[in-house]
């Protein structure tokens, strides 16, 4: 779903994908001032969300548009992953199976290919002229400190003492027509980049890149391995490298096809007060703090450009749903590859952000399986942090049924010994929760709820009331007409 080949990326060739799949509705007249992110945060909410393309936005030229909402569909993500036709999560989970170690092990072969054009560079503003309130960056919710024109962006940096270019996605914050505030949390790629410049007194290099093929910020937003750039995993994601052009006054990579993209550099000692802004679990766990101040020197944008949008909130959220799929095609790999037989299904429920409501669902082969599946699921590499609840269910449970999760847990457990508790476990500063903790470091405790039938009773356990699997399908495809889909 790229543009002619060797030019991908390129969100209006996707956007073409959307609109013939059903997948994207165009809204008009919308205000850039809290309506548009409402708009955005109530349609998430909906039982099938189409992508929502803002134009004639209030106070803005028609033409000068905001996408939001592009990752939150299975058959939308299936898409942006290239993993063809999908309208199913947990089809779609399992497609995505085993594919980011793939991924990984192709990237190297798929270095990003330098272009000398590309539509990017149609309008450029330089110095005087740049003016970032020319854009409709939406101030998203009123607790906001400002409008934010980066959510769902790629900030192009790159590390000081190699050729490691790292593509992050980290908010970005108007502060004037030239100075942008960009957040990035200690221990991030690119905020580890950032302080070696700020430790050699050395202004710090930045391209951010306001518009693209959603597969941008979703790679850019995802844990690839230290040193890698996530331009190659792109590349190997597409089977084709990604078209880059240098930017002019850095010389940093940004794709040919990007819609905005702003060029400049946080200079030493220049930071200034950022945020608050949203998380991903749904609350500011933070006041607003000083954050590195980037001095916008040019900005390259397409004709009629586009600002792809992605704020967090209250799950479900704008990209909530692609990071439950990611995460629970993680997860389930983590316990095959730990030896934990017989996984049903896993899934990273959005009410947790994808991290903190885990679900397994297994077929029980032996005593103690499920409470193994439960601390593996609640403890492996992709699953530790601030992963606060792992319930482990039969493989009759749909694991992404947060209804039939919370009947098997009303009517399977004995709380006083089917609920383990694991203390000082691997938290985050970011907890709304940390608020109350009494530790000096991150941590959190974390239950482990057995909500499987008792091992040792399973023969005798209650049979369930309901229509079998079989006969369910049988009636539901006859009477489709006062069933529905």
């Amino acid at each position: 779903m790229s543009a002619a080949r060797g030019n991908p990326l390129d969100l209006r060739a996707w956007l073409d994908q959307a609109r013939a799949l059903g997948e994207l509705k165009d809204v008009a007249g919308a205000d850039w001032d809290l309506e548009l992110g409402t708009i955005s945060e109530l349609n998430v909410k909906r039982s099938h969300p189409r992508a929502l393309l803002f134009d004639r936005i209030q106070g803005y030229p028609a033409g000068y548009r905001v996408l939001t909402c592009s990752t939150a569909s299975p058959a939308r993500l299936a898409s942006i992953l290239r993993l063809g036709s999908e309208r199913d999560h947990r089809a779609l989970v399992q497609k995505l199976r085993g594919q980011p170690a793939r991924w990984q092990a192709r990237a190297q072969d798929f270095a990003p290919l330098e272009v000398a054009q590309g539509p990017v560079l149609e309008n450029v503003m330089n110095g005087a002229e740049v003016d970032l309130f020319a854009f409709p960056a939406p101030r998203w919710h009123e607790r906001d400190g400002g409008r934010y024109i980066g959510t769902g962006c790629m900030v192009v940096t790159r590390d000081y003492d190699s050729d490691w270019v790292n593509v992050g996605t980290y908010r970005v914050m108007i502060h004037d027509r030239n100075h942008v505030g960009l957040d990035m949390i200690a221990g991030k790629h690119g905020a580890i980049q950032y302080r070696k410049y700020m430790q050699a007194d050395k202004p710090f290099p930045v391209c951010i890149v306001i518009g693209a093929d959603p597969l941008g910020y979703l790679v850019s937003g995802i844990e690839v391995p230290f040193g890698m750039c996530e331009y190659n995993y792109i590349g190997a994601i597409l089977g084709e490298p990604v078209a880059v052009v240098a930017g002019g006054l850095n010389g940093l990579p940004m794709p040919a096809a990007a819609e905005i993209v702003l060029e400049g550099w946080a200079a030493p000692g220049d930071e200034r007060i950022e945020g608050p802004f949203g998380e991903f679990h749904g609350y500011y766990p933070g006041k607003a703090a000083t954050a590195p101040a980037v001095r916008i020197e040019r900005v390259y944008f397409r004709g009629d450009p586009i600002i792809v949008g992605s704020p967090p909130a209250k799950p479900p959220n704008d990209y909530s749903y692609s990071k439950a799929v990611m995460r629970s095609a993680l997860l389930f790999d983590a316990l095959a590859a730990a030896g934990v037989p017989d996984v049903a299904g896993v899934w990273a429920h959005e009410i947790g952000g994808a991290r903190m409501f885990n679900v397994v669902a297994i077929k029980q082969r032996y005593a103690g399986h499920a409470r193994q599946a439960g601390h593996i699921l609640n403890q492996c590499g992709v699953g530790a942090y601030l992963s606060r609840y792992s319930v482990v269910v039969d493989d009759d449970i749909d694991p992404s049924n947060l209804q039939e999760v919370m009947w098997a847990v009303a009517t399977r457990t004995d709380p006083a010994i089917d609920i383990d508790i694991i203390q000082r476990g691997m938290g985050s500063k970011n907890d709304p929760m940390a608020i109350a903790y009494p530790y000096r470091a991150p941590f959190n405790s974390k239950a482990i709820i057995d909500a499987c039938r008792p091992f040792d009773y399973l023969a005798e356990f209650p049979a369930v009331a309901e229509a079998s699997k079989p006969l369910q399908e049988t009636v539901r495809a006859k009477w489709k007409h006062v069933l529905g889909d």
